[in-house]
């Protein structure tokens, strides 16, 4: 007699309660500036009322990791690695050209760095894309309505007329924030949570907006970002040799890839419409190097450099005939801040996390859609052209911190999802798992009910 074939149990992790899931996504839209920096900071200058409106949104962060002291602590790698990167800060208010920007800033990066540990440590597998894409989702609506009903703020009306830009100063900002939605969403959609149509509603969305920008830079994070998901993915689904294939030919594309950028840069930019000189970025580039060979090895103080009354500041706007507000370039910019030692300490650790990731690839990838390998991808190429490295109030480099801590958080005991009788050939919904999970761990398998 055969025995009938069923399938391999699913490993579901149980997502954190409601309330604590509505707080954290609070926290996230906070810090990606949507709607309140336009409100209280119009002219994109720190303000008495936006910090007052922070101060609540630390005080949440504060009570959501005591409430989880237990599960964070665990993620004491994490700590170092944090505590490091704020001492660094901390000690450059010695020598810092603003001293009280520095100090004021490094709490906040503190604070904010603290509550990405808890992020990635609280919210395991799947259940951080899933958070990221019902933000995502929120925020993609909001826009819209941004859009249509309030055009003033929702569109720009300046160099950029006619581009949307949503809840927030520029459209720059909204593409990051949609390809974050977007990678999320995907990673979401590759993940074995059987709900799929939020998770699909927030990835067209989020495209949606992102073509809207025009941006090509955001186009192109999040091609690559969704792509990952999906080539990983497509790879787990085909099979060994299908595996193998499809790794032969992605070291020809990129070694390709490379010939061709190393050869012709100028006219694929060209070709993409962009100009070659990156809209100035290059000469920025160039006269931040100067500023840097000034002072290699201790920068001008954390989040410093750029304050209005800055010296070097003023050299670098008088050199390339604009007012540049920052380097276009996240690793740039940690060298200005934090010079030598700053880029090596965020480059050591960048590597450590993508190693990291690469090396717990495997079942751990799957059971979260390849959310890690495919943010990182975009944030990657999103640092060589936008200042999100090292930030204190910013949604990109928290999510890269949340990675950093799931690397090297162990692995928790998943939830085993049972089968039912045979009668009826259903599986247990998440929810029933969540709730026995939250009475203790499951020793033996349950019937539906």
């Amino acid at each position: 007699m055969v025995r009938e074939s069923r399938p391999e149990p699913e490993l579901i992790q149980p997502d954190p309660p409601l309330w604590e899931r509505a707080a954290v996504m609070i926290v996230v839209i906070m810090l990606t500036g949507a709607l309140i920096g336009p409100v209280f900071a119009p002219t994109q200058e720190e303000t008495p009322a936006l910090r007052l409106v922070w101060l609540p949104i630390y005080g949440l962060i504060a009570g959501l990791i005591t409430l989880r002291f237990d599960k964070v602590a665990r993620a004491w790698p994490a700590w170092i690695a944090l505590l490091a990167l704020v001492a660094l800060a901390y000690a450059s208010k010695y020598w810092s050209i603003d001293p009280a920007t520095t100090g004021r800033r490094v709490i906040a990066m503190a604070i904010t760095g603290a509550f990405a540990v808890y992020l990635g440590a609280r919210f395991g597998a799947a259940a951080l894309p899933r958070l990221l894409t019902h933000a995502a989702l929120v925020m993609a609506v909001g826009s819209l309505v941004m859009v249509f009903a309030f055009p003033a703020i929702g569109v720009h009306h300046d160099v950029n007329a006619g581009l949307w830009r949503g809840l927030w100063y520029e459209k720059n900002q909204m593409g990051i924030v949609m390809v974050a939605g977007a990678i999320a969403a995907a990673a979401t959609l590759a993940s074995s949570d059987p709900r799929r149509l939020l998770p699909f509603v927030t990835l067209a969305l989020t495209t949606l907006l992102v073509l809207a920008t025009q941006s090509k830079t955001s186009l192109l994070c999040l091609m690559l970002g969704v792509g990952v998901v999906g080539g990983l993915w497509t790879l787990r689904k085909g099979g060994a040799a299908f595996a193998v294939v499809m790794v032969w030919l992605g070291v020809v594309v990129a070694a390709f890839a490379t010939w061709a950028w190393s050869t012709h840069s100028v006219e694929i930019l060209e070709a993409l419409g962009k100009d070659p000189s990156l809209t100035g970025r290059t000469n920025i580039w160039a006269s931040l190097m100067r500023r840097v060979g000034e002072r290699p090895w201790t920068g001008y103080g954390y989040n410093a450099f750029w304050g209005r009354e800055s010296v070097p500041a003023a050299f670098v706007r008088q050199e390339t005939g604009w007012t540049v507000p920052s380097a276009h370039n996240g690793w740039i910019d940690v060298l200005v801040q934090l010079g030598w030692p700053g880029a090596i300490l965020v480059g050591t650790l960048t590597a450590l996390t993508v190693l990291i990731t690469l090396l717990r690839v495997g079942a751990a990838g799957a059971r979260e859609g390849y959310w890690a390998l495919g943010y990182f991808t975009a944030f990657f190429l999103l640092s060589l052209s936008e200042s999100i490295l090292l930030s204190h109030q910013n949604l990109p480099w928290v999510l890269f911190l949340a990675m950093l801590t799931r690397a090297v958080m162990p692995n928790p005991a998943p939830v085993r999802a049972t089968l039912a009788p045979r009668s009826t050939g259903a599986y247990l919904t998440g929810s029933r798992i969540a709730a026995q999970y939250a009475h203790g761990p499951v020793r033996r398998p349950f019937p539906v009910r």
